[in-house]
């Protein structure tokens, strides 16, 4: 289960965010810590991408909205048979210590990052081209010469006030991945297609392949319904539609 490769759809455009940001926040923590400069410049990337996509949505509110019915999920499921109180206790702290931290951000996220006048420069300059060149952004390639150390430590000063927003996103993406199990499946000429209740909303779907199969899913749907098609990852060409049966795993993650 462990060898596969996962894809995952979100179903809903809140899920669609989370992930988003979730990605983004991922490269910034990989590309931060390490050594060469070419590092930085991605962690700093990703950092801006961050900063636009929270000035788009309102993700605070979103966020907050995720928690509160989370809580209220869990809470109607505490006396159902073969719940474990203490993980379920567990689960409840971590969602609410989750929200206080969202609730003590002062004011939008990201709204240190999106007024430092540094970033400002540096992703107009990033709109054009090879805009962030050195002879463009002095100061930025100043920043790029110094040790490893000084810009790991510019780099978590920047996203430092967003960690309570990165922790709640995983938090709550962990909880809809791991609120089903996945169900072995056969692909029938390689589609696959499902309605869902909509009286229990999926969060996203996750699909699971074996990599020796050399195929990937194209995943399309909403809350009412998802299809699947596999196609073949044959490299320079375009990727085709298989017509054979594929085997796979899938998870209907609704929590």
């Amino acid at each position: 289960m462990s060898s596969q490769m996962i894809f995952e759809h979100p179903l809903n455009e809140r899920i669609r965010t989370f992930l988003r940001l979730e990605h983004l926040f991922e490269k910034v923590e990989y590309f931060a810590p390490r050594p060469e400069h070419w590092n930085t410049r991605a962690g700093i990337e990703g950092l801006l991408d961050i900063v636009v996509m929270t000035a788009r949505a309102d993700v605070k509110a979103e966020l907050l909205k995720e928690i509160d019915r989370n809580l209220s999920t869990l809470a109607r499921i505490s006396d159902q048979p073969g719940v474990d109180p203490s993980a379920l206790s567990g689960v409840l702290s971590e969602l609410e210590q989750a929200a206080s931290g969202i609730h003590d951000l002062k004011g939008p996220i990201g709204a240190d990052a999106r007024e430092n006048e540094f970033l400002k420069s540096i992703s107009q300059r990033s709109a054009i081209p090879g805009g962030a060149c050195s002879f463009d952004l002095p100061a930025y390639h100043y920043l790029l010469t110094q040790s490893a150390d000084v810009r790991a430590e510019r780099m978590q000063q920047w996203l430092e006030p967003m960690r309570p927003v990165s922790k709640a996103i995983g938090l709550v993406l962990s909880l809809a991945r791991t609120s089903a199990n996945p169900r072995k499946l056969v692909a029938e000429g390689a589609f696959f297609q499902e309605a869902l209740d909509p009286q229990a909303p999926a969060q996203l779907v996750r699909v699971g392949i074996e990599p020796e199969l050399s195929v990937f899913p194209e995943i399309s749907g909403h809350k009412n319904r998802f299809s699947i098609r596999f196609l073949h990852a044959n490299g320079v060409a375009r990727p085709r539609q298989l017509r054979d049966d594929v085997e796979f795993t899938l998870t209907c993650c609704v929590f």
